[in-house]
């Protein structure tokens, strides 16, 4: 048996979207799916039985940032991440591509891997496809990524048809770098920025390596909303109706909703933790900055049409006093919202596509969401 299993359990009439089952060593869940963002082996303020408790199902951890701190060996030693971190759902771990590239200024990028500095300490370092697969193998994560370049948005064509070629033959070094594909499944990622024709380069040679899974990298990077759509409108029917597509860094509801339309599987962002920490929420009315002065005396919860632990039980008024006094628990509330309130809604778009509606769906979600009206705010 594969690692990794993808079932597709129905297409929505109406958008062709795709309701599936992923299937991996620590358990299954259905997709479209949301996945929270533990970098350092924990999702900022929330324990896992929280997690487990608002529905989610499978999170994402951060190799760079594990193989700085703690170390991967430690990780090992513990019985691996799972373990180590008390999480018995399924995990997927990046890279670190991303990472060596959006925090290192002082980077050169050589076929072997790239060379570049620590972000925390200045320390020289060198990270290739074999040991970004030496990382994940010991951190024993259920779905593992390819080590690929992120280049940047935006980037000229010669450049991003370099890119990806050299992506492609790391995707190669990471297939028999691997030595656990029995238990760790490996995806691919498929780049090439805006250029359809680069898109379908990269997405043909991940396919002739038959990865079990495929991620659209390169996009939420600074692009208009409409050419990640197009994007991916001409991306996702390149890759294999039988594996799972995995969006990478998007987590805005729009664009959660437009790429499950578009035929995508999974998603996950830092998006819903980090604006939690400024106090900025995700409600069914749209975009609510709860530090505003106006809710000092507002004794509502968060969203009134959700039922979450924290708009069960707390208010407004009550959550800015604690985002004001710096206090943990306001943090810990808003994040619970935020999470619970993305995972719920990709419980709603797959219900969506069991009843072939998700277009109406959407149309009633942006309409009260508020991305209809010229002054919406989105993240």
């Amino acid at each position: 048996m594969p690692a990794i299993k993808y079932e597709l359990l129905k297409t929505c009439k109406q958008t062709g979207a795709r309701l599936g089952r992923v299937t991996t060593p620590h358990g299954s869940f259905e997709t479209p799916m949301f996945m929270p963002v533990g970098t350092l082996a924990t999702v900022k303020t929330m324990s896992p039985e929280e997690l487990k408790e608002m529905g989610a199902k499978i999170i994402l951890s951060n190799t760079y940032h594990l193989w700085l701190r703690p170390g991967h060996d430690i990780i090992q030693e513990a019985g691996g991440l799972h373990s180590f971190m008390n999480w018995d759902g399924a995990i997927l771990t990046d890279s670190g591509g991303f990472q060596v590239f959006s925090l290192s200024k002082l980077r050169r990028i050589e076929e072997e891997g790239v060379y570049f500095r620590n972000h925390l300490n200045g320390e020289k370092l060198f990270l290739s496809p074999e040991k970004a697969m030496e990382i994940q193998n010991a951190l024993g994560s259920d779905i593992m990524m390819a080590f690929d370049e992120c280049p940047p948005y935006p980037a000229e064509f010669d450049y991003m048809k370099k890119s990806i070629e050299r992506t492609s033959r790391w995707a190669e070094r990471c297939l028999k770098a691997h030595k656990r594909p029995e238990d760790q499944g490996l995806f691919g990622i498929v780049q090439g920025g805006e250029y359809k024709e680069l898109r379908r380069q990269s997405a043909n040679d991940l396919v002739s390596l038959d990865f079990p899974g495929y991620a659209i990298g390169g996009l939420s990077v600074g692009e208009p909303k409409e050419v990640m759509n197009e994007m991916l409108e001409f991306t996702t029917p390149l890759l294999p109706a039988d594996k799972p597509r995995y969006l990478m860094g998007v987590g805005s509801p729009d664009s959660l909703i437009d790429g499950a339309i578009r035929g995508i599987d999974m998603f996950d962002c830092v998006l819903p933790t980090r604006i939690a920490r400024n106090g900025t929420l995700m409600t069914s009315q749209g975009r609510l900055v709860v530090k505003n002065a106006k809710y000092a005396r507002d004794f509502r919860p968060i969203d009134e049409q959700c039922d979450c632990y924290t708009c069960r039980n707390y208010s407004r008024a009550y959550i800015r006093h604690l985002i004001h006094t710096n206090e943990t628990l306001g943090i810990r509330l808003t994040t619970y919202h935020n999470l619970y309130f993305l995972l719920k809604l990709m419980e709603k778009i797959r219900q969506a596509i069991r009843e072939d509606r998700l277009g109406d769906f959407r149309e009633e979600f942006f309409e009260q969401y508020g991305f209809n009206r010229p002054d919406a705010k989105n993240f």
